[in-house]
């Protein structure tokens, strides 16, 4: 595999961002409640509130755009 896989989108202030709704996680790293994705190479990070709003379309393997 020739892809690369990007790191996670953060705000100016270092924290990770929920890539659904923009909620900031407390600290550098994501907690490990949140969902991890990799798509189009892009790693997305998802908050527990999205994803387990969304997770049907998640676990069916549908892209973000989608849902």
């Amino acid at each position: 595999m020739d892809e690369e896989t990007h790191s996670p989108e953060q705000s100016a202030d270092g924290s990770v961002v929920c890539a659904r709704c923009g909620t900031a996680a407390e600290g550098e790293t994501a907690p490990p409640t949140w969902l991890c994705s990799v798509e189009d190479g892009r790693r997305l990070l998802f908050c527990e509130s999205c994803a387990r709003l969304h997770i049907r379309a998640i676990e069916s393997r549908l892209d973000s755009l989608w849902w």
